[in-house]
């Protein structure tokens, strides 16, 4: 008798197992992670900027620039380009302690090239708002349009041309819209550019 009660004990001490672990707490899920611009889907996309470059009806130059972005998320960075010595001519002091005259050549360096920023953000009904920031630089040692004199003395030092903006644009997927048509004052010289948007495949 004793060991059918045993057994009965067994059994329902063993059957009663699972129903203690069920109702033991689970641990809460882990929270839905947001995206870094503070919400919002995530598209991949393609965006293509091109600088052109006219002198007049002629094309001086054109380049692409391709770049991946993901909307509502940190902005996505190109930067290309040269560092550049520019001269300075420095006095030192004599042993006297007095300055000198004769000038001492140095050199410090700038950067010179095209920096990109682009941010994308998904509006909804297939339109993606895109805000650049675009700061082109070049360098041209060319001084044909200064006098005799200034361009003997400007000679050997390089002058700095520099292009930025700031601007934001609607674009649909495969659509293309050119931001802006700028004019150098100096040389004539026309900038261009030319903005398409398609999604990543």
């Amino acid at each position: 008798m004793r060991k059918v009660f045993g057994l009965a004990v067994a059994i329902a001490v063993v059957a009663m197992m699972p129903i203690a672990a069920q109702d033991k707490p689970q641990p809460a899920p882990p929270p839905a992670q947001a995206s870094p611009s503070g919400g919002g889907r995530q598209v991949p996309l393609k965006v293509q900027l091109t600088l052109s470059k006219f002198m007049g009806d002629k094309k001086i130059s054109s380049v692409p620039y391709m770049m991946g972005v993901l909307t509502n998320a940190q902005k996505t960075s190109l930067r290309m380009g040269v560092q550049v010595p520019v001269p300075q001519a420095v006095f030192g002091a004599k042993g006297d302690g007095t300055a000198g005259t004769v000038p001492q050549s140095s050199y410090t360096y700038r950067d010179v090239g095209t920096n990109i920023d682009c941010q994308a953000s998904d509006v909804g009904n297939g339109l993606f708002n895109l805000v650049f920031t675009i700061d082109d630089s070049t360098i041209h040692s060319d001084a044909s349009g200064e006098p005799a004199d200034q361009k003997k003395i400007m000679r050997d030092v390089p002058a700095f041309r520099s292009f930025r903006a700031s601007f934001a644009m609607l674009l649909r997927d495969g659509q293309s819209m050119q931001y802006a048509s700028a004019t150098d004052p100096i040389s004539g010289e026309v900038m261009k550019i030319d903005v398409m948007v398609s999604l990543a495949k």
